[in-house]
């Protein structure tokens, strides 16, 4: 189904991608406006045109939109049996591959906080022990949310992140840093994290493993396309490419084969297709006829064939252009003999001097897909650029051939192929949705009318039995109304004493927690909901050791016990904690007893300073 557009949404839109450099145009509409209308809301606004006044007014926002809208779930080993699959069948069989000493490339693209390439770090240190690892492994994490990646490189988790990482590998691979665990500082080397926008950024190259789990889900069917090709590119030939669990490359066939489709592991293919043809010099040079005649047509047949085409020696100076290439590229009889680096044409339409250096270096040909180029008028073409190196019988290299196809009326065949196949799919899935739901209707509504039946004889029944009650409850109202005024006075002071109660915890300006005698936190303040960033609603009722904060609770854990047991009791510790912005501070905590006029201990309170503050 398609999905509703909306203009001012668009122009929101493009004022993110032109004046802060994010693109989102390319996720699913549907989602992507959930999220921002729930920014919206946080802000009080309800219309897209506001809303974008508000960010070219207020510098803080854009931020809080961009966490809004990227959800960075991740987590060690997520779907532990894809990850099962990964260490036991995929990483031997890509270390079988590769000689001893070989580099292994791994791209982690939408890596978030970074525990999907730390993932992948444990399992290829533990697959060719730590000192290989060392030399030969290099793991690029990328993402395009950069407090996401200052996070990352930090690689410091709490307690509740490494849950799913074996105990064995946890004691390997991280160090403990109070309550946090830090990842081991050598093998944090081999990953490198960097910012990449995965619909816009060049790709990373030459990848023996590409993990991009849940990236895709988020992006409309022609954006996933175009960054599937880029994955296509960055693969090393056999190259693996791991997803998430409810993503399938289905329109790339020709590009992935499925490696374990449970499990979301495809193999990148060789395409048959790549491999191009002799060009028409190559053709021409191996005829036997050798004569002067044939010499110039072999010229005429260069010269004027349909297909843009230029020749290069060994030394990458130019040898042969011929007409149609002149007239795409404003070339001439004059470039002969100069270096391709030289010319425009080495990097537009396409960066090609990466292609003639593999032509020449691995004598393979390379193909160019979907290059965009401005012909003359303004008029756009999409060129295949097929990059072949020249040898002779032995294997010498003679120079190599740039040849220009130009398949726009190819891609907009397929472009419009592709858009009738998913009309047709929508159209199908909703007239089979409206099928079932109008069975369903129909069955629910024969219910629907058996039970108003019985309802209606209820219904009769329950009104004689209320007009009995009525005449009851009427001389019981009475009684009420002055219970209810007396409750009401008593009520109003009630609101008083707890609202100025209220009013001072919440201007202290040290956290303040009491705790019952299970040591659940009653009271939580508002200082303590800026120290460690949870609410008060959310610590009430919870045990204060097992509260996910930053503060190391089992330290504190005597302090209280004492206080429980001893009404005279002060006692004052100094800890280090990491504040609710990811800080490292310094905290002073008090804790006394909690008592009642009759002595007895209800529980403790403590008293938490920031000393970090004050030094500042």
């Amino acid at each position: 189904m398609n999905e509703d557009v909306d203009g001012d949404f668009e122009t929101l839109l493009l004022y993110l991608r032109d004046s802060r450099g994010f693109d989102f145009t390319g996720y699913k509409r549907t989602s992507l406006m959930r999220r921002v209308r729930h920014r919206m809301e946080r802000v009080g606004i309800g219309e897209y045109s506001d809303y974008l006044d508000h960010l070219q007014a207020s510098a803080g926002e854009f931020a809080e939109l961009f966490d809004t809208i990227l959800i960075n779930v991740t987590g060690f080993f997520r779907d532990p049996d894809a990850w099962e699959m990964l260490r036991t069948n995929v990483i031997p069989q890509l270390l079988a591959q590769r000689g001893p000493d070989d580099p292994i490339r791994i791209w982690s693209a939408g890596c978030a906080t970074g525990q999907e390439a730390y993932s992948l770090a444990m399992l290829f240190a533990d697959a060719v022990g730590l000192e290989s690892f060392r030399q030969r492994v290099k793991i690029y994490a990328t993402d395009v949310d950069e407090d996401a990646l200052a996070t990352a490189r930090q690689a410091s988790y709490d307690a509740k992140s490494v849950e799913n990482i074996p105990p064995e590998q946890l004691s390997r691979f991280f160090g403990r840093d109070g309550a946090r665990f830090v990842f081991d500082k050598d093998i944090r080397r081999a990953v490198i994290f960097g910012r990449n926008d995965l619909v816009q950024d060049a790709p990373i190259s030459r990848v023996d493993l590409l993990v991009c789990r849940n990236a895709l889900i988020y992006l409309n069917a022609e954006t996933q396309r175009r960054v599937l090709e880029r994955f296509s590119f960055a693969l090393a030939p056999h190259g693996m490419m791991f997803l998430g669990h409810a993503e399938m490359p289905l329109s790339h066939g020709d590009r992935f084969a499925p490696f374990d489709l449970k499990n979301r592991l495809f193999r990148k293919t060789l395409d048959k297709r790549s491999t191009v043809p002799a060009s028409p010099l190559e053709s021409l040079g191996s005829s036997p006829i050798d004569s002067p005649g044939v010499s110039g047509l072999r010229e005429q047949a260069f010269r004027y064939a349909p297909v843009a085409q230029v020749v290069l020696t060994s030394d990458e100076t130019i040898a042969l252009i011929n007409q149609q290439a002149e007239f795409m590229f404003g070339l001439s009889a004059r470039d002969i003999g100069r270096l391709l680096r030289d010319l425009e044409l080495s990097y537009r339409p396409a960066e090609l001097r990466a292609f003639v250096e593999k032509a020449k270096v691995e004598r393979r040909s390379s193909r160019i897909r979907e290059v965009e180029w401005i012909q003359h008028g303004n008029q756009t073409a999409w060129l295949e650029i097929h990059v072949n190196p020249l040898v002779d019988a032995s294997n010498g290299l003679l120079g190599v051939s740039i040849a220009f196809f130009d398949v726009s009326t190819t891609r907009a065949l397929l472009d419009r192929v592709e858009e009738t196949n998913a009309r047709l799919e929508n159209a199908y899935e909703e007239l089979q949705s409206s099928s079932e739901e109008l069975e369903t209707t129909n069955e629910e509504l024969q219910s629907t009318v058996e039970e108003l039946e019985t309802t209606n004889e209820e219904l009769q029944s329950t009104n004689e039995e209320l007009e009995t009650m009525n005449e009851e409850l009427q001389s019981t109202n009475d009684e009420l109304h002055e219970i209810n005024r007396a409750l009401g006075d008593k009520t109003v002071e009630l609101t008083r004493a707890q609202t100025f109660f209220d009013s001072i915890l919440d201007s202290a300006d040290v956290g303040i927690v009491i705790v019952d005698r299970d040591m659940r936190v009653t009271v939580w303040n508002r200082e303590s909901i800026d120290m460690w960033g949870i609410t008060d609603r959310e610590a009430r009722g919870q045990s204060f050791l097992d509260l996910d904060i930053g503060l190391p609770t089992i330290e504190l854990e005597p302090l209280v016990a004492r206080a429980l047991s001893d009404t005279q009791y002060s006692g004052l510790i100094a800890v280090d904690a990491v504040n609710r912005r990811g800080r490292s501070v310094r905290v002073t905590v008090r804790c006394s007893p909690y008592t009642f006029d009759d002595g007895d201990i209800r529980g403790a309170m403590l008293l938490m300073h920031n000393d970090s503050e004050q030094n500042r």
